[in-house]
């Protein structure tokens, strides 16, 4: 018994050096995949959030909710058309993205913060336009013939123009937790459904965060794609753009690791991809010599 005492202090021990160099930085946190539909990881995604911000960092959550918005418009059966990874959102379907990001999931991750001892506060980027948009105009214009075709119209779907850093920073400075759902406000005032990997690349570089960490359904990056054998531990910039032209990386990696590049091109010094399946997986990235994960960095 005392061993395993002995243990857990090693383990704290190891920490102890991060928690001094993390004191007071911010990290952003992208939380989705599984991670946020079973419950008892939930559980240890909130109150591993939680004790950063106990022990001196500053975590700012940006969530997402594809699954569960594709869940709803199929009851009101209504299709759901996804164009390179996006979801075709018409004036309908935005209602209901909005409905289920931030009237339900947003909401949920605020009171399991609150539940279990956080002070978290729920945004959108609709509140103090926080995340600024306009419409997403599609760069792809030929099917995989090559020929050309007539580009699709995305619909409400948004590309961002301007992050505004005050009341995230604000809220961070009062002891809060803000939790961000990937909704962009218009020049005139509409909504805008946007990529929550690529609000929480455009947040952390406007924020100079110290680190984005991507919770994901993966434990990181394979040299060989679905071969866990070949894991990568560390990727560069110019690695990683050499591995999507090379469709190493592709599907849902794909904007994950364009989050990565971003913020990383904006001064985070560090970004990670892990398994937000895996228990305490963000403690173990941030408190453990070792890591877990891919890391991702400028050079």
């Amino acid at each position: 018994m005392l061993e395993k005492f002995i243990e857990k202090a090693e383990v704290l021990i190891e920490s102890l050096p991060y928690i001094k160099t993390f004191n007071k930085k911010t990290f952003v946190i992208k939380y989705g995949g599984s991670a946020m539909t079973d419950d008892a990881m939930k559980k240890a995604v909130i109150q591993d959030i939680i004790l950063l911000k106990y022990i001196g960092i500053n975590p700012v959550i940006i969530h997402g909710g594809g699954p569960m918005i594709t869940d709803y418009l199929n009851k009101m059966d209504v299709k759901s058309t996804f164009v390179n990874g996006l979801r075709v959102t018409d004036k309908e379907t935005m209602k209901v993205v909005q409905m289920v990001l931030i009237g339900i999931i947003n909401q949920e991750i605020v009171s399991l913060l609150n539940l279990f001892g956080g002070k978290g506060v729920g945004l959108s980027g609709k509140d103090a336009s926080l995340i600024v948009a306009s419409k997403k105009i599609p760069d792809v214009k030929f099917n995989s013939e090559g020929k050309k075709v007539e580009p699709v119209d995305f619909g409400y779907v948004g590309e961002i123009q301007k992050i505004n850093t005050e009341i995230i920073n604000n809220l961070c400075n009062e002891g809060y937790i803000p939790v961000i759902a990937p909704i962009g406000v218009g020049l005139e005032g509409e909504s805008y459904n946007i990529n929550a990997d690529e609000v929480a690349g455009e947040i952390a570089q406007a924020i100079k965060a110290e680190k984005l960490i991507m919770l994901s359904d993966v434990d990181g990056i394979y040299e060989i794609p679905g071969n866990k054998e070949s894991k990568i531990n560390s990727l560069t910039y110019d690695k990683a753009m050499h591995m999507i032209q090379n469709n190493q990386i592709n599907g849902g990696m794909i904007p994950k690791v364009k989050a990565c590049l971003t913020a990383t091109s904006g001064g985070v010094k560090r970004t990670h991809i892990i398994d937000g399946n895996e228990r305490h997986s963000l403690l173990l990235e941030i408190f453990t010599d070792q890591g877990i994960g891919t890391m991702v960095i400028k050079e």
